[in-house]
């Protein structure tokens, strides 16, 4: 033993690999654990230096054997930490829990761990038997009944790897007190080989369960038409380009598309196959170009309408617009500028607008959303980044008795969400809606390009960029970035673009400080490690440290007056976005 572990330097690393290889793992494991010694030891230490950390919402990593590895063992620790936490909960309770699974590689393996596990603790397992969306677990769990839920996926992320999203009994992501007390369940776990299971998924526990909830799923999404009598009649002139990039999508999106009354769709063929290689979508998100390539060139061989994309779970969807032959990408902020006006005018024009409606937007997400919710009576509520919160404030309201009712949920990371059948972002849903959108306009003779200009004339220009600065992945790195984050706050720019800051806000003290006048006021938002800075002129920075890896997320959001030449006005802001990125870029290196 100490021979073989000679080459591991790292003493965490060392400890762990010495308790795997003593452990009750299989012989087949600790031969693999040793192999991967011998031939790579800087793989090794990697795989063992920690334990995979147990987040807010779950555990997402990359696949492969180790304690710091996304595996079977780790799957069944995190099942375990659930149901330990359950249990905790009220021990004469019988509980249930439903689990579902993506396109990834292990999935499904996963999955039938992780039931096994739920099944060995004594809780009911209604496992779905085939992929899904993830959204689609939020609503199932609901309709089920469930007191919790996970959903093995790591979303968007590379091939690489996979994940273990956790759900309440509300449909929502886990939150505090209840993921702390399922984290804290986790660190217990000392040998994740030494769990108590049922030997195969032939167990009265576990149910596999599907065609009702597909047929509850669809029959809900159908009923949340803003235009049905629109979409029955002329749904089939909209032609629709979908790729589910090799996901969960391609399961239900093109028969909610038919039940809509959308039945002009041409697949992408080749990423409708679920692939956990992602063959031909080597870049599984909807956000970036690379994911759109394939789509937008069949759009425009087909003279299409637009391109919708949903990511490998089917909570985010990306879009593209044919307009005037050339394809224009929608960034996940003109989404949900879309969406506001789309629904907040088809509900108002069927008079199906409640006269006290409430939307939510992430903080970083863009302010024509409000300035649309507004012009429609509709109030505009902020929240942190992450659509947990989004589950979080509409659990507030229900409990207490929140005077108006929720229509709508966005975010400028592509996750939309619209009424409360389901309690996360909804790629399906909302892909949905924004072709009826594009149906609406395609009927006056225009696109989705030419609704944003006009709300752009009518409300303003507002252009919003995301930059990132990396650190490295060490202990000065962490150290440099915190600095820069502390003389952000401490030392802000007194200008930028030659514009004057005028305020400052330090989200971890929950104070926003106006620099004209020296007053100070609270910011309504749970405390947390980012700065905004207001400059003059409709120019706002928020710079954010990222929750999970050395980097700091830097939004910068332009806004220009409405009644102005909508070109010119976008020109200019493209411009200005392109030199603050490099004066704040500086700043923060400095």
């Amino acid at each position: 033993m100490n021979t073989l572990l000679s080459s591991i330097t790292d003493a965490k690393a060392k400890e762990n690999i010495a308790l795997w290889l003593e452990g009750t793992f299989s012989d087949q494991d600790k031969l693999a654990v040793r192999d991967l010694i011998r031939s790579s030891p800087k793989e090794a230490i990697d795989a063992f230096y920690k334990k995979l950390e147990f987040g807010t919402g779950g555990i997402r990593g990359i696949m492969g054997l180790g304690t710091n590895r996304m595996n079977r063992f780790t799957i069944a620790a995190a099942s375990q930490a659930l149901a330990d936490y359950l249990k905790e909960q009220n021990p004469m309770k019988k509980r249930s829990v439903m689990i579902g699974y993506d396109n990834r590689i292990n999935s499904r393996e996963f999955a039938e761990e992780a039931a096994r596990t739920f099944a060995g603790n004594g809780i009911r397992t209604l496992l779905i038997k085939h992929l899904r969306p993830t959204p689609y677990i939020s609503f199932g769990m609901r309709m089920k009944g469930c007191d919790a839920a996970c959903m093995i996926t790591a979303s968007h992320n590379p091939k690489e790897y996979n994940g273990f999203k956790v759900y309440w009994d509300d449909g929502g992501q886990v939150l505090p007190p209840h993921d702390l007390g399922i984290i804290r369940a986790f660190e217990r776990i000392r040998d994740p080989s030494f769990i108590e299971q049922t030997e195969s998924l032939n167990h009265p526990l576990i149910v596999e369960e599907e065609e009702e909830i597909d047929r509850m799923y669809l029959e809900t999404l159908k009923s949340l038409q803003c235009q049905p009598k629109i979409n029955e009649e002329y749904g089939d002139r909209l032609k629709i380009i979908y790729t589910s990039l090799h996901g969960t999508g391609i399961t239900l999106m093109p028969e909610l598309m038919s039940a809509f009354g959308f039945s002009n769709i041409t697949l992408v063929k080749e990423q409708c196959v679920p692939d956990g290689s992602f063959a031909e979508a080597p870049s599984p998100n909807p956000e970036e170009r690379a994911a759109l390539k394939k789509g937008i060139e069949l759009m425009m061989k087909q003279n299409g309408d637009i391109l919708i994309a949903t990511d490998p779970d089917a909570d985010r969807v990306g879009a593209a617009v044919n307009h005037q032959g050339e394809p224009h990408i929608l960034t996940g902020n003109q989404i949900a500028a879309l969406l506001s006006h789309h629904v907040f005018h088809s509900l108002k024009k069927s008079n199906k607008l409640p006269p006290k409606s409430a939307c939510i937007k992430s903080i970083v997400t863009t302010e024509l959303m409000r300035k649309i919710a507004n012009h429609y009576n509709v109030q505009c509520f902020d929240i942190l980044p992450g659509f947990k919160y989004v589950a979080e404030k509409i659990r507030e309201w229900e409990k207490g008795g929140f005077p108006h009712q929720f229509i709508l949920a966005a975010e400028e990371s592509y996750g939309y969400l619209f009424r409360t059948e389901t309690r996360d972002k909804d790629a399906l849903l909302s892909a949905s809606l924004l072709c009826e959108a594009a149906l609406t306009a395609k009927l006056e003779g225009k696109t989705l390009i030419d609704i944003l200009k006009e709300l752009y004339k009518e409300f303003g220009v507002f252009l919003e960029k995301q930059m990132t600065l990396n650190f490295p992945e060490t202990k000065a790195g962490r150290e440099a970035l915190a600095l820069a984050m502390e003389k952000i706050l401490t030392t802000p720019p007194t200008s930028l673009l030659g514009k004057r800051v005028i305020s400052t806000g330090d989200l971890k003290s929950g104070v926003m400080k106006n620099l004209l006048d020296g007053k100070e006021s609270p910011i309504d938002l749970p405390k947390t490690d980012m700065v905004i800075l207001k400059f003059e002129k409709g120019l706002t920075v928020m710079i954010r440290p990222s929750g999970t890896e050395p980097k700091i997320k830097i939004y910068l959001m332009i806004e220009k007056g409405p009644d102005q030449e909508v070109e010119k006005a976008l020109q200019e802001a493209e411009s200005e976005a392109a030199q603050a990125s490099q004066e704040i870029a500086t700043l923060l290196k400095s």
